[in-house]
């Protein structure tokens, strides 16, 4: 966070908690800030901002902190916080509420690589309804490899292609990679919900 005083602004606030409790169906205003959410978060030290503190932010009307801030991007949906919070508010689901405004503000992700492995997962899931490992990181290392290429990064790309590689023959001689491609029933009830979450 760059600020270190927050200043309070009755219409800026008032607009942003609006729009974070409608998105995120969380009761943001029922945070007292009791801290048991910043206790049981495995990332708030990495990323400098704990779950009542990104709260905060947005009940001030910071939207600028509130969306750029590497909490929103490293969350790991562990649900600690929402299991911890007296008032059941989940933090998870704020951050992804976030993470949905930044990208449709065309903000740059903190973490870019964390957004497209997210992209990856968002897009493989709405072709199949299920997870597939392979095409979500054919996806995924598409991404990276045109990127690294940008840069004419041709180590990197060697280097990202060997440990891919060697990790999925890990999986698969644990028996943890996944060949099959299930489908769910009913795809395109799910293909519904993606273009009603996407506002079309």
């Amino acid at each position: 966070m760059t600020t270190s005083v927050l200043t309070y602004e009755t219409a800026a606030s008032q607009s942003l908690v609006d729009e974070v409790m409608k998105r995120s169906g969380q009761n943001i205003k029922a945070c007292y800030q009791c801290r048991r959410c910043a206790a049981g978060c495995p990332v708030g030290e990495q990323t400098g901002v704990t779950p009542d503190q990104l709260i905060r932010l947005v009940l001030f009307g910071d939207r600028e902190e509130a969306l750029n801030n590497l909490l929103v991007w490293k969350c790991v949906a562990c649900y600690t916080c929402g299991t911890r919070c007296p008032n059941n508010i989940q933090t998870a689901r704020i951050n992804e509420t976030l993470k949905h405004m930044s990208k449709e503000e065309h903000r740059k992700p903190l973490t870019p690589r964390i957004a497209d492995f997210h992209n990856a997962f968002m897009t493989s899931t709405g072709h199949l309804g299920r997870v597939n490992e392979i095409e979500l990181m054919a996806i995924y290392e598409t991404k990276t490899i045109f990127k690294e290429l940008a840069k004419g990064n041709v180590k990197g790309i060697m280097d990202e292609l060997a440990a891919q590689g060697r990790l999925g023959a890990t999986m698969t001689k644990k028996k943890r990679m996944h060949m099959g491609m299930d489908r769910i029933k009913n795809r395109a009830e799910l293909k519904a919900l993606y273009k009603k979450s996407k506002g079309r």
